[in-house]
Order: C-alpha cells, then structure tokens, then sequence
C-alpha cells in the first residue's frame, strides 16, 4: 500500500460566525473525526479553521462544519497545503 498524504486545510469562514457557538460547534464536530488543529476567531470578524490529517479526513470535517453551520455562512476560503505535524489534537485557540 502507498503512504497516506497528511494535509493542512486554512478554512477562513465569513458571515454571522462569531457569538453563536461556532467554534464550540467546530470543536464537537471535530470529535467524531481523525483530525488535530484548532479553530479561532479573528478581529475583523470571521472565524478561521485549521485542521490536519488525512486528505479524505480532513475534507469530510470541513464539509461537516460547512454544512453543521451553514446558516452562519455567508463565504468560505479553503487553502490546501502539505501538514506540518504540530499539533496534538483540535481545540479552540485564542489569539487575541
């Protein structure tokens, strides 16, 4: 069998996702599959999710959020990139 790819999905979502129980959202959703990162809220208003693991994995997160939330949702930008390992498991970060 070949390697599994390990990526990092950057979800930037927009629209009414701040105050109404997003990230805890992001976080229970984030139980029930096999990823690590963390999720947080920006000044300017959205909400920004981070998350690693395997392509197929990380994709049916981020599409059970999106769908979990999409009364919220008014735009999402998605950038793939290579997973860099550094995180242990999924939780609410707090930036600022």
């Amino acid at each position: 069998m070949g390697e599994t790819v390990r990526v990092r999905a950057r979800v930037v979502f927009r629209g009414s996702v701040q105050g109404v129980g997003f990230r805890y959202t992001v976080v229970h959703v984030a139980s029930g599959h096999a990823v690590t990162g963390y999720v947080e809220n920006e000044p300017e208003g959205s909400v920004t999710l981070v998350a690693e693991g395997e392509q197929g994995e990380v994709e049916a997160f981020v599409n059970a959020v999106t769908e979990r939330m999409r009364r919220h949702i008014r735009g999402r930008e998605v950038e793939w990139a290579p997973a860099t390992g550094e995180f242990g498991d999924f939780r609410i970060r707090f930036a600022w």
